[in-house]
């Protein structure tokens, strides 16, 4: 069992698997937690302030952690680890990275804790006093976890980097087990706010697997900080562009949070079901072969492999469009029934389920932009380009806030999600329009006809989904669980076998390599070509 916690993934699709795997059962327990506060909280004050005081918490993770490691942790730990000799300076560059990043995270989150109370006012401008209160009071908490979460994710970039994927996936689980207890236990002793000390719960089981697998792999804790050297004046510099854009984005996220606030109540918490529950499937796929795809396009481009870079940038594109054309189909289809199935119970009612629904329809639209944009960010990242992403995402946000501005007064919630969206389309175009210009091609010819092929099967099979829906209510009632449940399963579950059998007729090679790769395991050894499409 250890041997397998530990095993190296040694295929794209392998480490995919894995992650994705992990990531679905992720999802699902995360479903689960949604479903424990819908039904105890619904979709009104406590989850309202909830929701919000993870806003900045989120921000500064994001900004500090996320910002350093998805831009240049990688890429500088991968050039030490493969070199002869070199795993030291490997393990010195991690301690470095974390005394950095963990230093710098404790000090803001414990400013930030002092001015909690006038955040949680800017945050939440729509709150009445006593509501801002709680949010403050929440979010003080939460910073606890931000520090113990930016540990986590230096050594979780280890793992990464040594394609020990397995550990790596699971962390995100216990995170949400330990949400789940605090909405189940905490709150019954501590009062409302143990909400926010699941949240810290979460993050310490989220550090201890991820504790697990370094220690496993050879890295021991030392004291170390020098910053005069190269590898953290590198890290510095490919930080700050990062770090910048992802304020960017998460600036464009704390705004729809303000414009949700002022919405009638319920609005922010529908807002943020639909986004969690849209995150699935991006996060499923999207976000698993964009993790799987960095490690191996870090090392391509530190040997300087630009025919290699390019192939397995356009094989994960591919890939990335057969698996997200039925998802989309799927989520746009069944949507009223994956809400109600997710987060429809107890207080969650039915109007609430509708605004969910239809918030939910916009964001599946752009399943496959948004996913692009994980893969052909970290594209620029293994290159050392960190200032292209930043200005796409400046353009793309400013884009977004716009529509926002100019939809909220006619759609109300409904417009976030359509603001969100059309920033995604713009980014994940973007970075696509400049990282050709870099590279020189990524195929497109070739993606045209996959696309028209899977176009093709979509359309089929969405039909088929459609006119099946009705044809299940002659058997199920739609006003328990199991029969919204039973929907939704038979008739999308015929339709994707009507996507798989006109996939394989038009001979979709994506398809095949799909199920090749699920039949060989994810360790099983193999060269990086049979990950890669042949267009």
């Amino acid at each position: 069992m250890l041997k397998f916690l530990h095993r190296e993934s040694k295929t794209i699709m392998g480490a995919a698997t894995i992650v994705g795997v992990l990531s679905l059962a992720s999802r699902l327990v995360g479903l689960v937690r949604d479903r424990v506060l819908a039904g105890a909280f619904g979709a009104g004050d406590t989850l309202d302030v909830y929701y919000a005081a993870f806003k900045i918490p989120d921000l500064l993770f994001n900004l500090i952690v996320v910002g350093a490691l998805s831009a240049s942790f990688i890429p500088l730990f991968m050039s030490h680890y493969q070199e002869l000799a070199g795993k030291a300076r490997a393990w010195n560059f991690t301690n470095n990275a974390l005394h950095l990043i963990g230093g710098g995270v404790v000090v803001v989150s414990l400013v930030l804790i002092l001015f909690a109370g006038p955040l949680a006012a800017v945050i939440a401008p729509g709150f009445q006093e006593a509501k801002q209160l709680r949010v403050a009071e929440f979010m003080r908490v939460m910073f606890l976890a931000q520090i113990l979460l930016a540990i986590s994710m230096i050594y979780g970039s280890v793992l990464q980097s040594l394609k020990k994927f397995f550990l790596y996936a699971l962390a995100p689980i216990l995170y949400n087990v330990g949400i789940i207890v605090g909405a189940l236990w905490l709150v019954d002793l501590m009062g409302i706010v143990g909400l926010a000390w699941g949240v810290v719960l979460g993050a310490a089981f989220h550090l201890a697997a991820q504790c697990v697998g370094v220690w496993e792999s050879g890295y021991r804790y030392q004291w170390m900080l020098d910053l005069r050297s190269r590898d953290m004046r590198e890290m510095i510099r490919l930080m700050g562009p990062r770090t910048v854009g992802l304020a960017i984005n998460q600036l464009m996220l704390l705004l729809l949070t303000v414009m949700a606030s002022t919405f009638v109540a319920g609005s922010l918490t529908v807002f943020q079901f639909a986004y969690n529950i849209e995150f699935f499937p991006v996060g499923i796929i999207g976000v698993s072969f964009a993790i799987a795809v960095f490690p191996t396009i870090s090392e391509m481009a530190n040997k300087r492999d630009t025919q290699g870079l390019i192939d397995t940038i356009v094989g994960t594109t591919r890939q990335l469009l057969y698996l997200l054309v039925p998802m989309t189909l799927l989520f746009l289809i069944f949507r009223a029934q994956i809400v109600r199935v997710v987060v429809g119970a107890g207080a969650f009612d039915w109007a609430a389920t509708i605004a969910s629904a239809d918030t939910l329809a916009f964001f599946a639209l752009t399943f496959i932009p948004q996913s692009l944009i994980f893969v052909l960010a970290r594209a620029f990242y293994a290159i050392h380009d960190t200032i292209s992403p930043l200005m796409i995402a400046l353009v793309s946000a400013l884009v977004g806030m716009l529509s926002a501005f100019l939809l909220k007064d006619q759609f109300g919630v409904i417009a976030l999600a359509i603001a969100y969206s059309i920033a995604a389309c713009v980014n994940a175009l973007l970075l696509w329009v400049f990282l050709r210009q870099k590279l020189g091609t990524l195929k497109e010819t070739a993606m045209l006809s996959l696309l028209l092929k899977l176009t093709v099967a979509g359309m089929v099979a969405g039909l088929v989904m459609q006119l099946l829906k009705p044809v299940v209510l002659a058997f199920l009632s739609l006003e328990s669980f199991v029969g919204v449940f039973f929907q939704a399963f038979m008739a999308g579950g015929a339709g994707i076998l009507v996507y798989l059998f006109i996939a394989g007729f038009l001979r979709v090679e994506e398809q095949k390599k799909f199920f090749e790769g699920l039949r060989r395991g994810a360790f099983r050894q193999s060269r990086p070509q049979e990950v890669v499409s042949d267009g």
